[in-house]
């Protein structure tokens, strides 16, 4: 053998010994992506993501992990952008993530879900409630939280039902969230024999809105439904008492960040938003609760317990299937319940859950949300 095969042969040896050490790190942990927004406009809501599947997994390690593996959190930033979301879902592929509690967006949790469905690897949304998501027939994509096609009719029926306004709006932000939910508002509301007056798109990321609010005073509207974001209904609402315009307010869980009330100030206050139950508040929760609080985390975000619920999926459905295998264990989820701190979680044919509420709250500047009342 030559001096230069021997140094061939000793790379070689050190590359099969450095996959080897690499295989072994994997196999001692079972990796957890959690891929949403730790940077953008909609941070706020990343934190809740990331603070929920992070308590999730530090809290399975304390009882001995899955099968004697313990969790490992792999971290992803998709700044809710699609591309951004996109590129996301290749790095991890690419890391041999087949695990993923994400994303948080709409409009990035569809095309990231494409890829994770094409590669295996399962992916829990906490926070996307876009119907198209799971529309497709896919196999490995499942969420822990509604949908819009249930949360824009428990807007529109109680708008309806018990504030009975007189001229209605309905905005949007053009995004496949806020326009899909606004669509659904609409629809619930005409066909409750409610009218609405304006249907119309905003740009997310503009800042002066004049010219929508123009025209809903010149239409004496005195309600408004907003589909899409803190960051623009903050300062749509601050706009609007600026200039003059009585109405109500209502948005979705995309609205429901303390966030806005620091755009808005007192003009926040009243304004309605439909949210997932306050699991924080349920007794059964306290010690979690707590945990949150101990670690100065938040738990009452509405991200915060259904990202907790799903690594608790997960891991459920790997003990489930006894295996690591994404194929494996996708089929355990669809077939089995599992207990979270938001519920006994069992899942459809599509990986949406079987049940799931949403509750209207009325904000208040300053002040804890209390649930909206019938008025």
């Amino acid at each position: 053998m030559t001096k230069a095969t021997k140094q061939i042969s000793k790379l070689f040896a050190a590359m099969v010994l450095a996959g080897v050490a690499s295989h072994s790190f994997a196999a001692d942990t079972i990796k957890i992506g959690i891929a949403g927004p730790k940077t953008g406009p909609v941070a706020q809501y990343g934190d809740m993501q990331f603070s929920g599947a992070k308590m999730a997994i530090e809290q399975i390690n304390a009882k001995g992990g899955v099968d004697g593996k313990k969790l490992e959190a792999v971290e992803y930033d998709d700044a809710c952008d699609p591309k951004q979301a996109v590129a996301v879902a290749n790095k991890v592929v690419n890391d041999g993530v087949k695990f993923v509690v994400g994303h948080l967006c709409s409009s990035s949790t569809q095309p990231a879900s494409d890829i994770y469905e094409d590669e295996g690897v399962i992916m829990i949304t906490p926070a996307a409630t876009s119907p198209d998501i799971t529309a497709r027939g896919y196999k490995m994509v499942f969420r822990t939280i509604g949908l819009d096609s249930a949360q824009g009719p428990a807007a529109g029926n109680y708008i309806a039902d018990h504030v009975k306004p007189k001229i209605v709006a309905v905005l949007h932000d053009k995004q496949q969230y806020g326009e899909g939910i606004a669509t659904a508002v609409k629809a619930t509301l005409e066909k409750k024999g409610t009218k609405v007056a304006v249907f119309e798109g905003v740009n997310a990321g503009d800042k002066d809105f004049s010219s929508i609010i123009a025209k809903l005073k010149q239409a004496n509207v005195d309600f408004v439904y907003y589909g899409g974001y803190h960051p623009e209904l903050g300062l749509i609402l601050r706009q609007s008492a600026e200039k003059g315009l009585k109405a109500k307010f209502m948005g979705p869980e995309g609205v429901g960040n303390d966030s806005i009330s620091q755009i808005a100030k007192d003009a926040s206050e009243g304004l309605l938003v439909t949210l997932p139950k306050s699991f924080d508040q349920d007794p059964a929760n306290v010690a979690l609760a707590d945990a949150f609080k101990a670690k100065k985390e938040d738990p009452s975000g509405p991200f915060v317990f259904p990202s907790y619920s799903a690594v608790e999926v997960i891991a459920g459905g790997i003990t489930a299937a006894k295996s690591e295998d994404p194929a494996k264990v996708a089929e355990a989820i669809h077939a089995g319940t599992f207990k979270t701190p938001t519920g006994d979680l069992s899942f459809d044919a599509k990986g949406d859950l079987k049940d799931f509420k949403f509750v209207v709250y009325e904000w208040h500047f300053g002040k804890p949300k209390t649930e909206a009342s019938p008025q």
